[in-house]
């Protein structure tokens, strides 16, 4: 097990990034999480990791001068910079540091498990750790079929309770995960944002309701999750490009209008 360490100032974005490597990075282990580059200097005293993921942006002391001082004490520790600016600049800087890698935010899932995954190929040749690729491609496997799991417990969570709080916050809590990660998962397993998942579900539920149910137009709101019977005509004629009692009309004839 390679350890890492996370260094990030923002509490939700290094939690989410330790439950990414948590769940999809088998072999590292998040050992130290640092609030500031000071704070990295002091744990780095004491204790080496084999990766330190540090955020560009930071308090005290920016992630760039961070490892500027790191290469100085630990010249073969791999770095990966983490940064929420696409500036040329700091990408020509943080090379000229002997950056390892260069991830913009926000961070994708497979993109880190493919850049831990080039940093595992390296740390097994430093260890002479043998047939590091099968190990490579199983733990990618393994992590593969976790995600996917994952994100069908959500998506059947989501089915079971459209009428109800899909809040982010809410949904991650029934799967154990952190906001921020599930977020970041979802997007990279699916390619639809969570939050455009759940409003198009949502869609689809009323549509069913409007074509096989003579409920009223309120009660279509409500049953399928929307914040007030308004709303959910002007989210619905935005998706559907047409009313919801135009759309009853089409498809479902046979229905009075309500």
């Amino acid at each position: 097990m390679y350890k890492v360490l996370l260094v990030e100032d923002e509490l939700v974005i290094r939690q989410g990034l330790r439950e990414l490597i948590r769940q999809s990075a088998h072999s590292f282990e998040v050992t130290g999480e640092m609030a500031s580059g000071t704070e990295a200097l002091a744990y780095l005293k004491s204790d080496m990791p084999d990766v330190m993921i540090t955020d560009i942006r930071m308090r005290e002391m920016d992630g760039l001068t961070l490892m500027e001082k790191v290469k100085q004490m630990y010249p073969d520790l791999l770095v990966i910079i983490l940064s929420g600016y696409g500036e040329f600049e700091y990408a020509q800087r943080a090379i000229a540091c002997g950056v390892f890698h260069y991830l913009l935010k926000p961070i994708e899932r497979h993109e880190l498990v493919a850049v831990l995954q080039k940093a595992r190929l390296l740390l097994d040749r430093k260890y002479g750790v043998s047939a590091p690729q099968l190990e490579t491609d199983s733990d990618a496997m393994e992590a593969g079929r976790d995600a996917r799991k994952i994100i069908r417990d959500v998506k059947e969570y989501v089915k079971l309770h459209l009428d109800g709080d899909l809040r982010l916050q809410t949904v991650s809590s029934q799967v154990s995960l952190n906001a921020t990660y599930l977020s970041q998962l979802f997007k990279g397993e699916t390619g639809v944002l969570y939050s455009d998942y759940v409003s198009e579900a949502r869609i689809e539920r009323a549509k069913w309701l409007l074509t096989h149910t003579q409920l009223k137009i309120y009660d279509v709101a409500r049953l399928s999750g929307h914040q007030s019977p308004k709303h959910f005509m002007l989210v619905f004629k935005q998706q559907a490009g047409l009313t919801a009692g135009e759309y009853r009309n089409q498809f479902n004839p046979h229905s009075s209008l309500s």
